[in-house]
Order: structure tokens, then sequence, then C-alpha cells
């Protein structure tokens, strides 16, 4: 019996090591990667795009941030064949590094003023760092949270690394929150900008501490047990599991492209185009974050009642319903109605980002599983939210409303809800080796 909860305890507490090692992981990863769009919508048109005039130099900012999107798959395929070989933990820790010095680096970066067009050309290298790392980075998270996960909380393990992106934007946000109520828009284009690139620094070594202290996935460790590594995991992943990975990407994309408006475009239209004060748009879309953080952990609980398809559906029906109506709220010009807003929209957000982790998971065989869900993962963030506020600014300037910006949003929600829909339910689903290589029938005779 004091055997048995002795092992109980320990059990628990690497549940509470990996839990925190996803949550704490992706939140820094994805703060790295938010405040870069967060920049892009405030200073870094002007200040390395200059040339070529305020419009086209923040058509070319927003281009910055689909550019790493490009990368993604790269990043999804080397980190998912070495993650499925080698392990999930030492993908995490890499990948880890990996955006932190990248965004270190854009902190320090010269700026067009300061050498000319070379500026540019770094910024954009160092982008497609950022979009290498963020490509492996998911995957490994979400595996390492979902197969240390009870079968039955699978969804609520499989939360922890998605709600790594609502806190991502809440620091990032609220930084940039703090810095511009602080020193004033003036010194912030100035100087300013640079502090929350170099503040990643900080973040960096807390997250690989807190990373480096957890156990390798034990379905991994189970995996390489048993010898049946395959050689070519990523040949496989295509021969035989490349509808689930196309079906992942379609399942991702209006989730991904009505986040990143969230992340990047909402804050930068309503004080460009609404002449709403920045200090308090930024507070607001902080607060707002909250609740892409409550209802994604929410997700990742109904998920584990009632489905993780009937959970997705819910939350992708709230986002195709708020799509439109969303921008005549906008367009009051309004701090309040601007916070509502962005809440409703993150009601549908959540729901559909919670379970994202389990079901994906749960779609594919252990061998090629991390290299399945990142880049099933990857390939959707590039068809979702890579242009997405790109293409927002594109439809406002070539429409003057702002509602076809919805329109666009309510096109591939309703792809994403039709893909969702064809995915058989996962819930409960074997995750072990037995699952990939079963034994032969009368082979244990």
């Amino acid at each position: 019996m004091a055997s048995a909860t002795l092992h109980h305890e320990s059990s628990r507490k690497e549940e509470r090591k990996v839990l925190a090692g996803t949550l704490v992981g992706t939140t820094i990863e994805w703060y790295d990667f938010f405040i870069y769009a967060q920049a892009a919508g405030l200073v870094l048109g002007p200040l390395f795009f200059a040339p070529l005039g305020e419009t086209g130099a923040q058509l070319a900012s927003w281009a910055s941030i689909g550019i790493s999107f490009l990368f993604r798959p790269l990043g999804a395929i080397v980190a998912g064949h070495l993650g499925d070989r080698l392990g999930r933990k030492k993908m995490l820790v890499f990948t880890l590094i990996m955006m932190g010095a990248a965004t270190a680096l854009i902190g320090v970066l010269p700026t067009h003023a300061q050498i000319g067009a070379g500026a540019a050309v770094m910024l954009i290298l160092l982008r497609v760092l950022q979009g290498f790392s963020a490509g492996g980075e998911w995957g490994g998270a979400a595996l390492m949270s979902v197969e240390h996960a009870p079968v039955e909380k699978r969804g609520f393990f499989g939360a922890y690394p998605q709600i790594g992106v609502p806190c991502g934007m809440i620091l990032a946000t609220f930084t940039m929150w703090i810095l511009t109520t602080a020193i004033g828009n003036e010194a912030f284009l100035e100087w300013g900008w640079r502090v929350p690139f170099l503040f990643s620094i900080v973040l960096i070594a807390v997250g690989y501490f807190i990373r480096r202290a957890v156990e390798e996935s034990p379905i991994f460790l189970e995996l390489q047990e048993r010898k049946k590594e395959s050689s070519a995991p990523l040949g496989r992943l295509f021969k035989k599991n490349a509808k689930e990975v196309m079906l992942c990407a379609l399942i991702f994309i209006a989730n991904n492209a009505a986040g990143y408006l969230l992340i990047a475009f909402f804050a930068t239209y309503v004080t460009r185009e609404l002449g709403m004060a920045r200090p308090p748009v930024l507070l607001a879309t902080t607060l707002a974050s909250f609740g892409w953080l409550i209802f994604t952990m929410y997700g990742g609980i109904l998920s584990d009642r009632i489905g993780r398809i009937r959970t997705f559906q819910i939350g992708y029906a709230i986002v195709a319903v708020w799509a439109i109506p969303m921008w005549f709220v906008l367009d009051t010009g309004n701090i309040i109605a601007y916070f509502i807003a962005l809440f409703v929209l993150t009601i549908g957000l959540g729901l559909s980002y919670g379970p994202q982790s389990a079901l994906y998971a749960e779609m594919f065989p252990v061998d090629v599983r991390y290299s399945g869900v990142s880049i099933g993962y990857a390939l959707g963030a590039i068809l979702g939210g890579a242009f997405a506020p790109l293409i927002a600014e594109s439809l406002l300037t070539g429409t003057g409303q702002s509602w076809s910006i919805g329109v666009y949003v309510l096109g591939i929600t309703i792809v994403s809800l039709v893909a969702v829909s064809c995915v058989k339910e996962t819930r409960g689903k074997n995750l072990h080796v037995e699952e990939v290589h079963p034994v032969p029938r009368g082979a244990a005779e």
C-alpha cells in the first residue's frame, strides 16, 4: 500500500512538472512570436521598410509575419523527424533556445535609417528562424502533455500547451501596454520597441530550466524499448497518413486566421482607422485575451466530456456567427465595444483550440505522431494565419468596408467546420505502441 501511494505521488509530481513545462515553454515561445506580430502592427513598418511609403511599409510589415509561416513546415519536418527518433524532450529544449535567440537578436538590429536595406534583410532572416522554431515547438509540447495524460483527461492535459498561446499574447500585449504608457509613443518608436525583444533572454532562461526537468514522454520510451522506431518515419507518414495531415491543416486554418487578427490586426485597425488611443486599446486587448485563456482550458475539459469533434463544432459555430457582426461593433470606436467584440470572439477561438492537442495526437500512430501533428499544424498555419493580417489589410484597402474581412473569416471557418466534421470521434483512442504494431494473429502461440 505504501509503495502504491509513493508511486501515485511520484506520478502526480511528474504530471505537474509536465504541465508546467509545456505551459511555461509554449507561453515563452509564443510571447516571442507574438511580440513580433504586435511590433509589426505598431512600429516595424517605418523602422525597417520606410522607402516603401506609409501604406507599402505597413503591408511589408504584415507580409514579414507571413514569411516566417512558410518555414514552419520545414521546422515541423526536422523537429518531427528527430522528435519521433530522439524524443520529444530534446526537441522542446532545442526549439525554445532557437526561438529565444532569434527574438533577442531582433531587439539589437539596426534600422533602415542606420544601415539601409540590410536591416530589412536581417529582420526577415531572424523571422525565418522564429518560424522554423515555432514549426517544431507545438507538436512536441502537445505530445508531451497528451502522452503523459490519463486517458480520461487527455483533453484537459492537452489544453495546457494550448493556453500557452493566449498566455503568450497576454504577456506580449501587456508588455507593449506598459511600455507605451510609461515612455510614450515617440520614445517607444525610437528605442522602447527593443525592450520586449530583449526581455526574451530572461524568459528563455526560465523556460530552459523548467523544460530540462521534465521526463521524456512515457509512450515514446515505450516505443524505444520495443525498438520499433522507423528509419524513415516521415516517408511512412505521407504514405499512410497523408489524409490525416491534410485534415489537421484544414481544421486549424480558421482558428489560426481569426487568432492572428486578434493578435496583430485589431489593435492596429482601431488606432489607425478609428483614431482610438493606443494604450487603452492594448490594455483592452490584454484583458480580452483572458477570455481566450479561459475558454481554451474549458474547451479541453469539455472535449473530455462530450468529445473533441463536438467541442470543435460548437467553437467554430460561434466564430462563424460572430465573424461579420463583430466589425460593426468594432466600428463604433468605443473602447468597451472593442473589448466586447474581442471577448466574444475568444469564446469560439478557445473552444476550437482547447481540444486540438488531444484530437491531433489521437489521429496518428505513435511512430509518426510528432511528425504528423507538427506538419499538419504548420500547414494549417500557412493556409490560415500566415497572411491573415495582410489579407485583411488588402480587403480593407480594396473595399473600404471592414465587414468584408468578416466575410473572409466566415468563409474559412466554414472550411474548418466541414473538415473537423469529417473526422471520426477520437476520444479514448489507444495511443500506445500496440496500436501501430499489432501482434500478428497466432504469433504468441
